[in-house]
């Protein structure tokens, strides 16, 4: 009989996934190299809740950030790498189309949400995968994870924010510096007036990651 906290892993298993859950451990498909993608997406706050449960009772560390991720690059990449450097399990709040375009406008994302959160399913470092909504309340994400580690950028939070943060929900934050990489808005803006990577430098990348 199935529980409801097993819930999220009732999905089918592959013939590899099975070889490497022989042990039952719903977990060991988010621990793989491979993509898994059904399994990394996380769609509702209980199911959130539920993997950070399973994931903190076999003593995991729980790292968690956000982004929009549009337009995928190098800067993105080397982000999610440092960010799951502080801990064990990398959890991904990605901005779905609609919270995008209440930000950047009607012009983005240029890359649709499904294809993003794809996208991130086959980045090493990404552990699972959440998306968020307009509706959703401000730090909705990270009250349901609960993280470790909260991954920050320096654009995304005052210090006093940061200070609310670790106050409220008991965590430590962690805020990057600025990458020095192409960012996905100079990229854009680049590739709207004809230039190229050799023509003049992109923007410094800047990861949104508000909870």
């Amino acid at each position: 009989m199935t529980s409801d906290n097993d819930s999220l892993f009732a999905l089918p298993l592959s013939p590899r996934e099975r070889k490497v859950a022989a042990g039952h451990d719903p977990l060991a498909p988010l621990f793989e190299d491979e993509p898994n993608f059904k399994r990394r997406w996380i769609r509702t706050f209980r199911e959130l809740q539920e993997l950070r449960d399973k994931v903190r009772d076999r003593g995991y560390r729980i790292v968690m950030t956000s982004g929009s991720f549009d337009l995928l690059h190098v800067g993105h990449s080397m982000y999610l790498q440092e960010a799951r450097s502080y801990g064990d399990f990398l959890i991904v709040g990605v901005d779905s189309d609609a919270k995008i375009k209440e930000r950047k406008g009607p012009d983005r994302p240029l890359i649709p949400e499904d294809e993003r959160l794809k996208m991130l399913a086959y980045q090493r470092a990404v552990g699972a995968m959440f998306l968020k909504e307009p509706a959703h309340k401000r730090w909705a994400m990270i009250k349901s994870v609960r993280p470790d580690v909260l991954v920050v950028t320096s654009e995304t939070y005052t210090p006093e924010e940061v200070a609310e943060l670790k106050k409220r929900f008991r965590c430590e934050v962690q805020v990057l510096p600025r990458m020095a990489m192409v960012s996905t808005s100079g990229r854009v803006r680049s590739l709207q007036l004809g230039h190229t990577e050799g023509d003049r430098p992109f923007d410094i990348f800047v990861q949104d990651d508000r909870g």
